[in-house]
């Protein structure tokens, strides 16, 4: 393609190379990145308003992962606090299961909605759930995607082989994003029979933890979305979809 053309990439007059800007990526991805945005806001709007609730019976979020746990029998995971908000994960190869600082000391809706939510996984490890196994063989291959297949693809518009190694790669991290939802809703499922059965929270503090899981649920549907467009994207720049490469 001759220097100044616009078609496809920008490039910068009389030099070999691009400025990475493209307009059909925003029509592929467009449409995801404001759903991301809407689901990071009602996520935070959410978790903030339950944040001021606080639960009739004093219970924190460590307290009700501690009695999940307990109540299911798991005795070989521990519960510690993580610096950073909304930071709570679970840790399938210590078995740890990590709390930000306002969930667990938090005495309110959210905090035993997110922990319990977190003890989900917990579950999920110690009975075999299937897809949270195959989310973690995935980790490795996904992590190196994410950081790599960029670059690649980037560099396989001039070195061809390289694309589809960097597409390939990317379809990885795609993958993971698509196994994640499985997991993450399954585990606020778990969370909430657990809540229920346990007595953790009032009939009208359950609502409120649903409503907290529902919109943490939708940032996993936005990436997961956002990824699989911006793979469709590659594929149409590749020439794999009714795209050209050249």
């Amino acid at each position: 393609m001759a220097p100044g053309r616009t078609d496809k990439w920008t490039w910068l007059p009389g030099e070999n190379k691009m400025l990475f800007f493209d307009p059909v990526y925003f029509l592929f991805v467009g449409p995801a990145i404001l759903v991301s945005m809407w689901a990071t806001f009602v996520v935070k709007s959410t978790f903030a308003r339950y944040t001021k609730e606080r639960t009739r019976g004093g219970v924190s979020g460590a307290q009700a992962a501690r009695e999940i746990l307990r109540a299911n029998g798991i005795t070989d995971v521990s519960v510690e606090q993580v610096s950073g908000f909304l930071s709570d994960h679970y840790d399938p190869r210590k078995k740890v299961l990590r709390l930000s600082p306002d969930v667990y000391s938090g005495t309110t809706v959210a905090a035993v909605g997110v922990a319990a939510h977190e003890v989900g996984h917990a579950l999920q490890h110690s009975q075999g759930y299937a897809p949270l196994a195959i989310r973690s063989s995935l980790v490795p291959v996904a992590s190196l995607g994410s950081q790599l297949s960029w670059i690649l693809i980037v560099v396989g518009f001039v070195i061809k082989p390289l694309l589809l190694v960097g597409i390939a790669l990317f379809g990885a991290s795609v993958l993971f994003s698509l196994v994640t939802l499985p997991v993450e809703f399954n585990a606020s499922s778990r969370a909430m029979v657990q809540i229920s059965t346990l007595g953790l929270l009032s009939a009208e503090e359950e609502k409120g933890a649903r409503k907290v899981l529902s919109a943490a649920a939708m940032t996993y549907v936005a990436a997961a979305i956002t990824a699989v467009l911006t793979l469709l994207y590659f594929l149409h720049r590749a020439g794999l979809l009714g795209g050209r490469n050249n």
